[in-house]
């Protein structure tokens, strides 16, 4: 084994030993089975939600100051993924707008971010505030995400766009009876 594969196994190991069991507990929630890699940045973690079977791969970002985010059950993002609930205000004149302190945002400048149970976020790929991702759908690489996404749908784009569904209606209905099935 090389020296950099040597280093970089010990460093997954040490994080998944010390590190990724504290940040698990700072989140608002955190169900079973949620697996955090390297380098991921959470701001507003106490605004965090996450349910059951969930993998966060290295790079996830999730920014939020006021806002909640919300992730389902038996999600999965690929590298480098960012959730963005909130912008600044930039209608304030005569004032930088770096300057406009948070305690001037209007509610409409912070807004959830849902992702439904089933759903795929791929790398690269950008969520920004008021989005909601419905359950079974896929977030291809790359886009940015501004509006909702409909159930079992695939978007890709910037900004996203319906590329096409991932199942016809009979589809879904025997994909969903099986996974309830399973569940029982």
């Amino acid at each position: 084994m090389n020296t950099y594969v040597f280093v970089c196994k010990c460093k997954n190991i040490l994080h998944s030993i010390f590190i990724e069991p504290i940040i698990k507990k700072i989140f608002a929630t955190c169900g079973n089975n949620v697996r955090i890699e390297r380098l991921c940045d959470f701001r507003g973690i106490e605004n965090i939600y996450l349910k059951n079977d969930i993998y966060l791969a290295s790079g996830t970002k999730i920014l939020s100051t006021k806002a909640k985010v919300y992730i389902g059950n038996h999600v999965m993002f690929g590298p480098d993924v960012k959730i963005i609930t909130g912008d600044h205000r930039i209608d304030i004149p005569g004032k930088f707008m770096k300057e406009i302190r948070e305690e001037e945002k209007l509610p409409e400048n912070d807004q959830d971010v849902i992702i439904e149970d089933d759903v795929w976020i791929g790398a690269g790929a950008t969520i920004l505030k008021e989005v909601t991702i419905s359950r079974g759908s896929v977030v291809a690489s790359g886009a940015v995400v501004l509006k909702d996404v409909p159930p079992y749908y695939i978007v890709g784009g910037i900004p996203a766009k319906i590329l096409k569904r991932r199942f016809d209606n009979n589809e879904i209905e025997h994909h969903e009876k099986v996974l309830i099935g399973a569940k029982k």
